[in-house]
């Protein structure tokens, strides 16, 4: 402790005079910073302590307000609810009246929904037996759609299905003679129809195999890499087939330098113009042009134009001599209408003289019949009872003339 003191007293001796001036001020200042904070908190409880006042006495004078605002709301309430109360029994008379006449007007709807409702429903069964018709035949052609997916999953028989089809167009285009079925070519090939074309041109060939089997792939592709890749393989396999066709049946001077290649749908016809555009574009390269059954129903009208046209002119000759030999007989008949008409001529001319000596027989009879007779002191006579041959004629009464007026 003696040590501390010393040590104290030691840094006290040290400092200079100047410092400890300094100090003095500044422990003065902050003496004197404490004396006005401690006057500005008095100040400030005092004007705390004022304004709590005032603002007690301010919400005395509002609680008195609204003591006075509370007793004029009950008041009004009493009248209000009195009001209210004869509202309210006017009210309950009105609705009880008017829910008598809405139970009326709900019953007799009711009433009459009941009557429509059954009448709805006479309806649908009536309909209901109608759909029931409808899906006993939709069951039907389900089940020949599943037979004919059956046929056209099978190789074979889809290809009898395109070639059955093929042959139906062509048959009922093209007489009996104009066409082969499965006709076996010099190469040894036998492609599934050729017809016959005029003026000894060579046939043409239309061949009905198409491979549907990449295109179905295309269908029932999953993704964009599958439909893609399907794609690419049912180009791959038109390319062959119309490789295949252009050799085996494009024979110089045996078959037209063109084929055709038959799509038994109307719909992969398009598909295959639409995305398909350079397969038909090697197809015609190759000149073998992919009909529909449309398009190849149109080329067996032209054709059996063209075959019509051949045979009119294959019997032109014979049609010359018939026309020949017809104007020979229409001379004939001429010469003998003629012929006709001057008989006819004479006996109308016959007839005319009959009919002009009728006619004078006519009026002299009229002449006899107007005969007058006269007696000289009788009465006339009748024309029947005189006798025409005399003009005059004695008589033992007198004397009896006949007058004749001669007209011609």
């Amino acid at each position: 402790m003696t040590i501390h003191s010393e040590s104290l007293a030691l840094a006290l001796a040290s400092i200079s005079p100047a410092m400890l001036a300094l100090v003095g001020g500044v422990l003065a200042a902050f003496a004197l910073l404490v004396i006005v904070l401690l006057l500005r908190g008095v100040s400030l409880r005092r004007e705390q302590a004022e304004e709590a006042s005032f603002r007690a006495e301010e919400n005395e004078a509002r609680m008195a307000e609204l003591l006075k605002i509370q007793a004029e709301m009950q008041g009004r309430i009493t009248a209000m609810t009195e009001v209210f109360g004869a509202r309210q029994s006017e009210l309950n008379q009105t609705i009880s009246q008017r829910l008598d006449g809405m139970s009326q007007r709900v019953s007799s709807t009711i009433t009459e929904q009941t009557k429509s409702t059954h009448e709805n429903l006479q309806r649908l069964q009536e309909r209901l037996a109608v759909i029931d018709a409808a899906q006993n035949n939709i069951q039907t052609l389900a089940k020949d759609v599943i037979g004919l997916q059956a046929i056209l999953s099978n190789k074979q028989t889809r290809g009898a299905f395109g070639q059955s089809r093929m042959e139906t167009i062509v048959a009922d285009g093209l007489p009996m003679g104009a066409y082969a079925f499965q006709q076996t070519l010099s190469n040894g090939s036998r492609p599934d129809c050729t017809i016959r074309m005029p003026n000894g041109a060579p046939p043409l060939v239309i061949d009905a195999k198409f491979p549907l089997e990449a295109w179905n792939a295309i269908r029932d592709a999953g993704n964009p890499e599958a439909g893609k890749i399907a794609g690419q393989q049912f180009r791959r396999d038109m390319e062959v087939h119309i490789k295949d066709i252009s050799e085996k049946y494009l024979i110089q001077g045996e078959t037209q330098d063109t084929a055709f290649l038959f799509v038994p749908s109307e719909s992969i016809f398009a598909e295959i113009h639409e995305h398909f555009e350079p397969v038909v574009q090697k197809a015609h390269r190759a000149r073998i042009v992919i009909v529909s059954p449309s398009l190849l129903m149109l080329s067996i009208q032209v054709i059996q134009a063209v075959l019509k046209d051949q045979r009119m002119r294959a019997q032109a000759h014979l049609i010359q001599g018939e026309v020949a030999i017809l104007m020979d007989d229409l001379s004939r008949l001429d010469e003998r209408v003629r012929k006709l008409q001057g008989h006819f001529a004479m006996a109308q001319k016959d007839i005319d003289m009959v009919v002009t000596s009728a006619d004078k027989l006519t009026r002299r009879g009229a002449r006899i019949e107007a005969l007058e007779f006269e007696a000289g002191g009788g009465d006339a006579k009748p024309a029947h009872e005189s006798e025409p041959a005399a003009k005059s004629v004695e008589s033992r009464t007198g004397l009896l003339k006949l007058r004749v007026v001669d007209e011609e």
